[in-house]
């Protein structure tokens, strides 16, 4: 009996331990600077992402979450991250313009329809080049917005209606207005509702989930689909490479393996986001503008040259600008 009795013990052991995953006897507390208020749906499925960790490490990873650039500020969460302020951060490769010349490749006005078509490019197009711009941290995985689009005050429904006016862009956007006809006002998002609704701006350039997001469908009344030259903004989720290193390899597996699952949770997080907004603003008696086939044809090419500077200016700095710019509107073909 008593021998039985042991052998049971010894069963359930092996059991409980191959059920609860790993049992590495330290825990292990992290902490994530995420640029995004708590109530962005962004933010929630980040946080969603720490759970699913601490879930399948059986609590042995605990992740404190600092939203709302609370640790680091949203410019300066990449260094946060190599200089071990937070261990994890997510936030623009943007915010840092020159830092990350092969990811800028990413935000070009290529023709993105979807946030989780731009959230797969941009990890497949990472997963190609592993540029070495990257290389002080543990890149955990990507995201990007849906394609960024035109939300006006007034009609425009070609290129001759938005000839001179003032909109609201920042960064690559300003250039894309700018090539567009019309006249680029920096300012951040904070900042967008107000200037609409006082006339500073005549609109404002970016994904449609800003129209529920931050309100801004109650002071617009057009929204131009303008997703032939959508561009989009690419985010990361970075880890201090200290830190990832020193995790066990049964725990860096589990990394690994939800954040290779969050790259369509984030994408489709995205989408859910703009269909939001899409629904908020038609609630609203605003409208959705479609251009014809052949002023979308205008669109392209008046934003052609931002492409060509770009894969030229990348090459004086000795990276293959032409090769990321074909191998990303390849990627986009193919895309599901």
């Amino acid at each position: 009996m008593k021998k039985h009795f042991a052998f049971f013990m010894i069963l359930a052991l092996i059991l409980s331990m191959a059920i609860t995953g790993p049992v590495s006897a330290k825990a292990i507390n992290l902490t994530y600077s995420i640029f995004f208020p708590a109530a962005h749906g962004q933010c929630q499925a980040a946080m969603d992402w720490a759970k699913e960790i601490e879930t399948r490490t059986n609590g042995q990873v605990k992740i404190q979450v600092f939203p709302g650039g609370t640790l680091t500020k949203p410019q300066q969460c990449y260094d946060g991250v190599v200089n071990g302020i937070s261990d994890i951060g997510m936030s623009v490769f943007a915010y840092t313009r020159g830092r990350f010349p092969v990811m800028e490749a990413l935000d070009l006005p290529l023709g993105y329809p979807s946030g989780l078509v731009a959230t797969r490019t941009a990890n497949e197009f990472y997963n190609q080049f592993q540029p070495d711009e990257l290389k002080d941290v543990k890149v955990l995985y990507l995201h990007g917005h849906g394609p960024g689009l035109l939300h006006t005050k007034k009609a425009v429904k070609s290129l001759a209606d938005l000839k001179g006016m003032k909109i609201r862009s920042t960064g690559l956007s300003a250039k894309i207005v700018e090539k567009l006809g019309g006249v680029p006002v920096a300012m951040p998002q904070p900042s967008t509702y107000e200037a609409l609704q006082k006339g500073v701006v005549e609109g404002t350039l970016g994904p449609i989930e800003v129209l529920k997001g931050w309100k801004q469908g109650e002071v617009i009344k057009f929204t131009t689909d303008c997703k032939s030259v959508g561009y989009t903004t690419a985010m990361y989720v970075v880890m201090n490479k200290g830190k990832w290193d020193k995790l066990p390899a049964d725990v860096q597996k589990i990394f690994t393996e939800v954040s290779q699952e969050w790259i369509d949770v984030q994408g489709r997080t995205w989408d859910k986001n703009d269909e939001e907004g899409r629904a908020f603003t038609l609630s609203l008696g605003n409208q959705i503008l479609e251009l014809s086939d052949s002023e979308n044809a205008r669109w392209i090419d008046a934003v052609q040259p931002i492409i060509d500077d770009y894969a030229a200016g990348a090459k004086e700095k000795g990276l293959a600008g032409d090769e990321y710019v074909s191998a990303l509107k390849t990627m986009l073909k193919t895309a599901k």
